[in-house]
This record gives structure tokens, C-alpha cells and sequence, in this order.
């Protein structure tokens, strides 16, 4: 970026041409997000096709349109398409879908409204922790970097670009290979131990039944670990939180200590003591919302007054816990396994005792929490990027206050255009596919031999996310593998730290940052070549 942009104000949304691009394109985000999750059950990452718009808006041979050359406003011309896609795919489709399909379409509305308001308290959360040390804009975010080498390599040309470029190239040629680029990618970029793991978990969800004969996900091994991983998550979380750093840390630790309370006051723009206040508030709102759905969705005349109370404290906790298990994920792998976790919430909600009516809210309500968070967290990190990587505070915090009302303005069209096309997707059975296993998962009940399953497997799951330490999340990321069906990926992962291991051993540190770009390349020709390959599919 040009170091005269940083010393100006950051471009505001509330700028007319700015606004009313930023509507097109969340438009046009939605319905592909709509599109492609009901027709392949997937959410493309629109990011990197929101950056080339934005570069071609600024191409254009009209005047008003030449501040595009912006690399500020690129950057919120992508979060607005991104926001929008996962906003209306993720946070909308998939809840109100589950209650379609068990044929209760007076939940629809009722439904619709505590996702639209889950999703809003999910990207407000984000916004308000984003850049502490529980998660820090210095996390991998990877989709995020990607796209925010893709716009400097647009910006500033030369070596850079040459290298997005080839990266780029080889993204598409593996992806068309069916090779996972991003996974690949990101082993270049993210935190090694995390990413092993995740590796890790990948091979043994691909490899266990042909090798060992064991189908890890029909024996719930994955959903156990992830249960035990995310409840020792939680506790290193409030640790993190509530704890005080220097006086329970001594000896040899103290040096560790004043490292993390140093970047605490200097390195990051959102203190802690913010991020503990918006989680609490966070609680107390979803709490509200589980309350709102339990009254418009009639379960007060389904349930006793004590089942009632411990819907709306499970649904809460569950949505929370949904939220920032999603968020660990994503920050550290690139990928958030946001249906396998509603999945567990589901399971957990069956066991308790919760009626069919009250799943369905429950599965909704779930999932409706995480992708928001984890996709605003990967524009947020674009942005911090072009901003500086955070050199200048106050424009840090102006830019990133400036794409939250970005997002906040593409899911108010994201919600429109959902709750306008609803009903013509579902008068064609076209429904997200995941919401047909909640909903076949709700009407099939479940055993005792699940619980037991989930309970046995979730205490190797909390031994590995306790050996890993909040900064490792050894134990999600092995679980989040397992969860994830991806061929090869295991594989692309793991060959891609050994690569990154021997690269920088043999040119050092220097060799860090055309890795970086080269990464961004290849993960943004998966993301294109996906994207396309999507809307390909959908034009057949």
C-alpha cells in the first residue's frame, strides 16, 4: 500500500459509490453462497473473486471509479462479497432448512430470526476480540493472507506478483489434479505443530477403513475427541481471560509471562480486558436469542418450564462454545468444521432429552454461530495486512470498524435475499445438503452406545488439547482433521511442512516471506478454481 493512503483517513463505507458497490456485490455474494451450498453442499471462499472485482472496478475508464485503485477500498469491496456468501449460505440457509425438511414450516420464520440474530452477535463478538491475545491478528488466518497478497501483488506488481502468479498457476494445475492447494498452502504459512495435527487427523480420516478397517466418524471417535479437545479449549480460554500472567507464572515461566503481558499492551489493538467483557455480554445475548426462538418457535407449550430453562442455557453455551471452537480452527488450519461441531451440539442435545422440535432449533441455532466469525476473521487479517500489520493503531482500528459495517451492511442483503428466495429453493427440494443428516440424525435417535462412544474418545481428546496449550490447540486440530472428508489433504499438509522444514533450514529466515507469497498463490488458484468449477457445475 502507498504510505500517503496510511497517513488519510481510511475510505468510508458511507461513501455512495462505496455503498451502493457494496450492496451489488453482497448480492451477487449471496445467491452464489445460496447457489452452490444447495447444489454442492459446500461455501465457496469468494474473498479472492471480491479482490479482482475491486481491481477491475478500478480499471474501469470512469473517474469516480478510479479511488478503486485503493488497496483500502479493494479490501471492502472482498469483505462485502465474502460477508454475504457465508452470511446467507452458512448463517440462514442451513438452520432454516432443517425445519423444512421435518416438515414443520411454521419453525421457517421463527427459525430465520434467531439465525439472522445469531449471525449478527457472531460477527459482533469477532469484531470485538479480534486481535487479542486470544485471537490475535498475527494467527495464520491463511484465506485471509492469501487475498491480501493478492490485492498488494495487484497493487504493487514486480517480484511479488511474479511469484502470486506462479503460485497462483500451480494452485489451479493441482487443484485441477484434484489435489487440496489450500491445504498444501497453508502448511507454508501456519503454525507447524497445530498443522501437523491437522495432517495428522486428515490421513487417519482418509486411511482408517481401507488400512485399518475402522470407520473412525461412524464410531464417533471424531466427535468425542472434538467434545474433550473443546472442553479443555474453554478452560484455557478462561484461563487466558481471567488468569493474571505474572503472578501465577514463576521461574523459569516468568520470561514466557512478561513476553505474553508485553504483547498485551503493545502488540495488540484490543486488550484483554475487552475481549473478557464481549464474551460475557456475547453469553447473556445468546442466551436471549435462544429465548426468542423458544418462544416463537412454541416450544414453551412443548416443554416443562425446567426443560425450557435448560434449552435456552444449552443452546447458549453450545452456540458460544460452537463459536469459538470454529474460530480456533480457522485462525490456526485455514478450514473451520462447522457442520461436524452443530453435528456434536445435536448429539449432545439428543442425549440430554430435548424433543425433535427442539433439535431442529437447537441444530439451527448452532450452526447458524461460527462461519460468520471465522470469515470475518480472514477479512479482518486481509485487512490488517494492507493496513501495516497493525504499525499504525488508530488506522487499524478506523479500517477494521470500517469492514464490520461492511459485513453488518452485507448480511442485512444476505438476510433480504434469503428470506425473498427461500421458497422457491424449497418448492424444488433444493436444500443444503448437510441439513438432511441433522434432520435424519434427529428422526433416528440415538443410544447409549453413542454417549459411550463420545465419552471414552473425548479423553484423549482433552489429554491432546492439554499437552498443546491454548497456542498449540493440538487436540482441536487433530479432531477438526478427523471431521474433515477431504482426499489427500492429510497428505498435501504434511508434504508441504516437510518442504517448508528443508527450505527454511537451508536459506533461513529469508526464505519466510517468498513462501508466504508463493502459499498465497496456491491457495488462492484452489479458491478460483474451486469457485468457477462451482459455478461451472451449477450452469450443467
Amino acid at each position: 500500500m502507498k504510505s500517503d493512503e496510511v497517513a488519510k483517513k481510511h475510505p468510508r463505507l458511507f461513501e455512495p459509490v462505496s455503498l451502493i458497490i457494496t450492496i451489488v456485490t453482497a448480492v451477487f455474494g449471496a445467491i452464489i453462497g445460496m447457489q452452490i451450498i444447495v447444489s454442492l453442499g459446500v461455501t465457496p471462499n469468494t474473498s479472492i473473486i471480491g479482490a479482482l472485482i475491486a481491481m477491475l472496478i478500478a480499471r474501469l475508464p470512469i473517474t469516480i471509479f478510479k479511488r478503486y485503485k485503493s488497496v483500502h477500498r479493494q479490501n471492502m469491496v472482498q469483505t462485502s462479497i465474502s460477508a454475504a456468501t457465508f452470511g446467507a449460505a452458512n448463517s440462514l440457509l442451513i438452520p432454516i432448512g432443517i425445519p423444512f425438511l421435518m416438515g414443520e414450516p411454521d419453525l421457517i420464520i421463527p427459525m430465520l430470526i434467531g439465525a439472522a440474530l445469531a449471525m449478527f452477535a457472531d460477527a459482533a463478538i469477532l469484531y470485538k476480540v479480534f486481535d487479542s491475545k486470544l485471537f490475535p491478528a498475527s494467527g495464520t488466518w491463511a484465506p485471509g493472507a492469501a487475498t491480501a497478497q493478492a490485492i498488494v501483488a495487484g497493487d504493487k506488481g514486480g517480484k511479488r506478483a511474479g511469484l502470486l502468479g506462479v503460485g497462483a498457476v500451480i494452485g489451479v494445475i493441482g487443484s485441477m489434479l484434484h489435489i487440496p492447494m489450500s491445504a498444501f498452502g497453508v502448511a507454508f504459512i501456519g503454525n507447524i505443530w497445530a498443522l501437523t495435527m491437522f495432517g495428522i487427523g486428515l490421513l487417519f480420516r482418509q486411511f482408517s477403513v481401507p488400512v485399518f478397517g475402522v470407520d473412525v466418524n461412524a464410531l464417533y471417535i471424531p466427535h468425542g475427541l472434538m467434545i474433550g479437545a473443546g472442553i479443555v479449549a474453554l478452560i484455557q480460554i478462561s484461563i487466558l481471560i481471567f488468569g493474571k500472567d505474572k503472578k501465577r507464572n514463576k521461574g523459569k515461566n516468568q520470561e514466557v509471562a512478561a513476553t505474553i503481558e508485553n504483547a498485551t499492551e503493545e502488540s495488540f489493538t484490543t486488550p484483554i480486558h475487552v475481549a473478557k467483557r464481549t464474551l460475557g455480554i456475547g453469553f447473556i445475548v445468546y442466551m436471549a436469542i435462544a429465548l426468542i426462538i423458544a418462544i416463537t418457535g412454541g416450544l414453551i407449550t412443548d416443554m416443562s418450564f425446567g426443560m425450557l430453562i435448560g434449552f435456552i442455557i444449552f443452546a447458549a453455551f453450545a452456540a458460544f462454545v460452537h463459536e469459538l471452537i470454529v474460530g480456533i480452527a480457522a485462525m490456526h488450519s485455514g478450514w473451520f468444521p462447522a457442520f461436524a461441531v452443530a453435528f456434536i451440539t445435536l448429539l449432545i442435545g439428543m442425549m440430554i432429552g430435548f424433543p425433535p422440535v427442539a433439535l431442529a432449533l437447537l441444530a439451527g441455532f448452532s450452526a447458524a454461530t461460527g462461519p460468520a466469525f471465522a470469515d470475518m476473521g480472514y477479512d479482518f487479517k486481509t485487512g490488517h495486512i494492507l493496513r501495516g500489520n497493525g504499525t499504525e493503531k488508530e488506522y487499524e482500528i478506523d479500517g477494521r470498524k470500517q469492514q464490520y459495517m461492511t459485513s453488518l451492511v452485507a448480511f442485512v442483503v444476505a438476510l433480504i435475499t434469503v428470506l425473498v428466495t427461500y421458497e422457491g429453493y424449497f418448492a424444488d427440494n433444493l436444500v443444503p445438503p448437510i441439513d438432511a443428516v441433522y434432520v435424519s440424525t434427529i428422526q433416528a435417535g440415538t443410544s447409549m452406545d453413542v454417549a459411550y462412544q463420545l465419552l471414552i474418545w473425548a479423553i484423549p481428546g482433552a489429554i491432546l488439547q492439554l499437552i498443546g496449550g491454548p497456542n498449540r490447540q493440538l487436540g482441536i486440530m487433530f479432531a477438526t482433521g478427523l471431521l474433515i472428508a477431504t482426499p489427500y489433504a492429510g497428505i498435501a499438509v504434511l508434504t508441504g511442512i516437510i518442504i517448508r522444514l528443508i527450505w527454511v533450514k537451508k536459506k533461513g529466515k529469508e526464505a519466510e516471506t517468498p513462501m508466504s507469497i508463493l502459499a498465497a498463490g496456491f491457495i488462492a488458484g484452489d479458491a478460483l478454481y474451486s469457485f468457477f468449477n462451482s459455478v461451472f457445475k451449477l450452469g450443467k
